[in-house]
This record gives structure tokens, sequence and C-alpha cells, in this order.
């Protein structure tokens, strides 16, 4: 059975997935919101019963604790034919989706999902929230299986893969990581991740994304008098927070705009020169995407040495993301303040540490301690940055199967954002993760009018199709 006989089948049922797919969309599954617990459990149900119409062994799994009981995962294998020696998948997906406020700003209403035509495109987009994040993207490998099923009789199409759905993803994954420890050595049998929650370069422009950032976040306070004072009597004689704060603020980053934190580059890979050709000939054009956000050409700023797309890329960086103290409201107060506070978030690239650069923080920031001062410190949490080798079996195999189902090479690219499960899976049991997503920039995920134009579904549809007989050629 070849992969042309599926992909046929895939158009030929076309009507029947969007249906399916619109199915979904009308349960509101908002994971955060209690009210929607129901919601969000029958979520997880569809979802099952679609896997186990196509041959998988499925299990809704429990998360949280009796008295705090979290969203129900859904794990589903295929054991693969008896000869496959292929890797084995792990396909990670989220059910759960943001809540649809504010609902006055929609179109139509969130979770009555509509067909309408795409704006300066051929074809159509389906407009309901959860449509490109995530049910979109993971119905796409859904339908790919259901269609290997359909032809051959075979879960998976013979390959080994086990499909792991949470319901949490949009409130942080809370339960997650303990979900992961305690199912650590079922999971270490599989050999990649493959994770379809990213976007393309633009319509009819495929990508894998081969490395996110991770992230570390910290809030650090300054505090010096036990009390605010008055300026008039105190200013000038005692430290004040807010000044002697932002003093050491602006020590963070040289005259090149390097972070100078000792060890911060620690575990950052140098960018090769096939990356950064290959990068360039993307056609990244800077000046049009400052224009978009309201800045001039000359707003291009940031680590020296380095281009636009290579800062966002390949480079970790450093900033700061709110100041607090002292008096701000309206008119005047004056006052000194007896604390000042920052938030800083980190993004992580390649093999660095998040809990390593907490520690380099605190410590960079007690090595500046002012006079009569003391810090406290707080981590808001962070994340392991995860990078695929782009020389990997399986990430080639799915390169191969993008060109063979889209007719065009997917560019190789990488997100300066993070995606947390990914960095999870990279510490605690040691797997990489390919990034196979077909959103566009424009689908207003996590805002009113969300959609997903269905060439993007077809088009993922398809790969995660031939990516199948890929992965068995590798056997």
């Amino acid at each position: 059975m070849s992969t042309s006989q599926v992909l046929e089948w895939l158009m030929t049922h076309e009507e029947e997935s969007i249906d399916r797919f619109m199915d979904w969309l009308r349960i509101p599954s908002v994971g955060t919101d209690p009210k929607h617990d129901p919601d969000t459990r029958k979520a997880a149900q569809w979802a099952l019963e679609h896997l186990e119409e196509s041959g998988f062994s499925v299990e809704l799994m429990e998360t949280g604790t009796t008295e705090n009981p979290g969203q129900p995962i859904v794990l589903a294998t295929s054991e693969g034919d008896a000869d496959y020696n292929g890797p084995h998948v792990l396909f990670y997906g989220h059910y759960d989706v943001q809540p649809a406020d504010p609902i006055e700003l929609w179109e139509s209403a969130p979770f009555e999902p509509i067909r309408k035509p795409a704006e300066g495109a051929i074809g159509e987009r389906v407009v309901a929230r959860g449509a490109c994040d995530d049910k979109g993207q993971v119905m796409m490998f859904l339908e790919a299986m259901r269609g290997w099923y359909k032809t051959t009789g075979k879960p998976g199409g013979g390959v080994k893969f086990t499909v792991l759905l949470e319901g949490e993803e949009e409130s942080g994954s809370v339960n997650l990581e303990n979900f992961v420890e305690q199912h650590k050595d079922m999971l270490s049998k599989t050999d990649v991740c493959l994770i379809s929650d990213t976007g393309m370069l633009g319509r009819g422009k495929p990508a894998i994304t081969y490395g996110v950032r991770g992230l570390t976040y910290i809030e650090a306070t300054l505090t010096g008098p036990d009390q605010d004072l008055h300026s008039g009597l105190w200013g000038g004689k005692v430290p004040n927070p807010i000044n002697e704060l932002t003093k050491v603020l602006a020590q963070l980053w040289d005259e090149d705009r390097k972070v100078t934190i000792p060890g911060f580059y620690d575990g950052v890979r140098e960018l090769t020169d096939a990356e950064r050709a290959q990068w360039d000939a993307l056609g990244v054009n800077p000046a049009e995407a400052l224009k978009g956000i309201g800045l001039s050409e000359d707003a291009n700023i940031g680590e020296k040495g380095f281009s636009f797309i290579e800062r966002e890329w390949a480079r970790p960086t450093c900033d700061i993301n709110g100041i607090i103290g002292g008096y701000t409201g309206p008119g005047a107060k004056t006052v000194i303040p007896s604390q000042a506070s920052v938030k800083l978030s980190f993004r992580l690239v390649d093999d660095q540490d998040s809990d390593k650069i907490a520690e380099a923080v605190y410590e960079w920031f007690r090595e500046r301690t002012p006079p009569g001062c003391t810090w406290s410190f707080e981590n808001h949490g962070g994340g392991a940055p995860a990078t695929c080798a782009t020389e990997s079996a399986p990430l080639q195999a799915a390169s191969r199967a993008i060109k063979s189902a889209c007719g065009v090479d997917p560019a190789m690219i990488k997100s300066g954002g993070s995606i947390p499960v990914a960095g999870l899976l990279k510490t605690t049991i040691g797997l990489e993760t390919i990034f196979m997503g077909f959103g566009l920039e424009d689908d207003r995920v996590h805002s009113p009018n969300e959609k997903f134009e269905l060439d993007c579904f077809r088009m993922g549809a398809r790969s995660h199709a031939a990516l199948v007989e890929e992965l068995s050629a590798l056997s």
C-alpha cells in the first residue's frame, strides 16, 4: 500500500473529514474554566473515539489529585508491523482551547464553526475557537491516521505511534510534568516527538521548525528602608530602591548588546555558515516587519554580529518585562519607596539550562547589591529550549514527506517563541522534537475570529499521511 492511495482516500473523503473537524470545534473545551470541565472531557472523549475508529489502542488517563483533579489525557498507541524497525514516534497535541472572550469581537459564534472564503487566498477557511490552535492541526494528523487505517487496515499505517493529547496546554500544562514522570518508562520507548502546533512561512510555503527557545522568568525585588520616605527629608541621604535598581539593570548589557551575566552563553551553539545562508535565502525583510509594528528601519537593533532573523532564532535574549515601585497614580507624590521590583525574561537556545541561568542571574544581582539594600528573588518558571539536529533521520523523513505531499521543499526554520512541552520531553526523556505545523501568521490564534484555512488543513493531512511511508522506509 502506498501513500498515493491514502492521499486519494483523503481527497475523496475530504468533506467527511471537515465535518468531523467542525464537530470537534463545536465542543467548547476551555480547559482553564471549571464551568467547561464537562465540555473539556467531552472533547477528550471525542478524540479518543476518533483514534479508536482508526485502530489505535486508546485510554483516557486522569491527571491531578482527588482534591484537585486535572483534565484527562488521551493516550493512544499503534504497535506497528512486526517487521517495522523505524522510529517510534510520540505525537503530542492538545484539545483544550483558549477562552473566547471578548465575545463581542467575534463575527460569528466562537463555538459554532463556519466556512467562508479565505481572505486574499483561494479556497475556504474555518472560523472558530481552536480552529488552528490546536484542534485543526491535531485533526490533520488524526485524519491522516484514519486514511491509512481505512486503506490498509493497519493502525498508524504499520508505524509505531504513541499519541498524547492533553487538555491543559492553554493553562500551563500544570499536570503534564507529573504525568510524564509517572509514565517515564513507557514514554522513554519512543524515539522522537512530532508536534503540529507551529506555522508556515506563508500560504503555500510549508516549513519545519527544528528549534524553539526556552525560558527563564524571574522577579527581583530590591528593598531599602523599612518604610516609604519623604523625598525632601531623605532624598540624597539614603538609597532610593528605584534609582539603585535602574542603575543595576543598566549593566545587564554591554556596548554590543551582549548579556553580561557570566556563563549566560554556555550551551549556545555557533551558527553554521549553511544555516546563515539558508535563513538569508528566505528573504525575510526586516524593514517590512518593523513597519508592521509601527517602527522605522533604524529600529533594527540587537546583539552585534547577528542579523534580524538570527537574533530571533539562534541567540538568547534578556528583556525587562516590567518595573514596579513607588507612586504611579495621578498627580504627584514625593516618595522614596521602600522597595522596587523588576520582572525579567530570558529566552534561551540550544543547550542552555533554565535553572542554571536563574542561579547565575541571582548571583549577578547579589554582586551588585547597593549599600544598605537587600535582594529577594522569585522564579516564575521556565523551560528548556529544544533543537532537533537537521541531519536526523526522522527530520529528513518529515522534509521528504512534505515535499511529496505539497510539491515544494519545506523551509528549515526556528522559532523565537517557547513550547514548554518540547523542553520537558528533552530534559525528562531525552526526546528531540520535530515541529510540523501548517498555521499562518494571520490565523488570529488566541484572538477573536480565529481561523484555519482549508488549504493548510489539506497540506497538513497529506504531509502527515506521506510521513508514514517515509518512516516505514527508515526500517
